[in-house]
């Protein structure tokens, strides 16, 4: 068996229409492969698309999805090109090809504009659009923005190395799996053995499909999770709302980063998560649902009207 069908042997399934026709979502065919979405609330309802991170797919979304369409919002949730039932097209994984991903399925839903909820990884794909389409963004909320220095675990610090990452992640067959597993896994901050089995299953389902530790690979290797500043100095420059989450005990983007990212975008609205690592959301949706629904819905500021310093003439 040569390298590359080591790398590939244990992605045994292809990913085509015959799998997604048994899924609850739907699809749209986009320029650059086909994107497997989900959608609720009312149709009607002000639009707020959420993005995940580097590699769990939509369903890291699951605590918080219905509870921001039972708050009246119309909630899209997607998979990123190469994770969960998305494509994974033979492309460089970099943030051209993400923020095509969200322009055209916005296209695709008729959404001329939206709020937009971003995790992790899901943060530069957010500022990224919102700098390239400031009139399509109403609103972004971060959880855990990547763009900072990342203390990733060793198994994914591995996976930049050209040869040694196909290693770890192919020639190593399951053990290269379970090292990345369990870097992710690592982004709880005191996981239940309850999350773990919700969890586990339904991130190991994606790594059966052909092309997904490719799309892993190739997003490392074209900065997706390296430091940014420029992104959010941007941000701090435009004038859309902002909401910044942060678990206190964060240990992939450390939670001290908040600091950084509030001198660059001084008008972020700020609020720490208390025993939540990475994923505040996921493990804490008792805190963060509330504060995500009360901006998601607040009434839009009052224009400022400039008043003259003279007096009537």
């Amino acid at each position: 068996m040569s390298f590359l069908e080591r790398f590939f042997a244990d992605e045994h399934q292809v990913l085509d229409a015959r799998v997604r026709e048994t899924l609850p979502g739907e699809t749209a065919r986009l320029s650059d492969g086909v994107t497997y979405y989900q959608q609720a609330g009312p149709r009607n309802g002000r639009p707020v698309i959420l993005i995940h991170g580097f590699s769990v797919p939509q369903f890291i979304w699951d605590a918080n999805f219905e509870a921001l369409a039972a708050a009246g919002l119309r909630v899209v949730r997607y998979d990123l090109f190469g994770r969960g039932y998305s494509d994974r097209p033979g492309l460089p994984y970099d943030k051209a090809l993400f923020v095509r991903q969200l322009a055209e399925l916005m296209d695709v839903l008729k959404l001329p504009q939206a709020d937009l909820v971003a995790l992790s990884m899901g943060g530069p794909v957010a500022a990224e659009f919102a700098f390239r389409f400031p009139k399509r963004v109403r609103r972004l909320a971060f959880i855990a923005p990547a763009g900072f220095d990342l203390r990733l675990p060793a198994a994914v610090r591995w996976l930049r190395l050209p040869l040694l990452g196909e290693l770890a992640l192919g020639m190593l067959g399951r053990f290269g799996q379970r090292s990345l597993l369990e870097g992710m896994l690592a982004d709880f901050y005191q996981p239940s053995q309850e999350a773990l089995d919700y969890f586990v299953p339904r991130y190991q389902e994606q790594m059966k499909y052909h092309g997904f530790k490719r799309a892993l690979l190739s997003s490392l290797r074209r900065g997706m999770l390296d430091e940014d500043l420029e992104l959010y100095r941007r941000l701090g420059e435009a004038e859309a709302p902002v909401l910044l989450l942060w678990g206190e005990h964060d240990q992939t983007v450390p939670f001290s980063h908040h600091g950084t990212f509030q001198q660059l975008v001084p008008r972020a609205e700020f609020h720490a998560i208390s025993e939540a690592g990475h994923l505040p959301h996921f493990e804490r949706p008792d805190l963060v649902n509330p504060l995500l629904i009360e901006f998601l819905t607040r009434p839009p500021a009052p224009p400022v009207i400039a008043r003259s310093t003279r007096g009537d003439a």
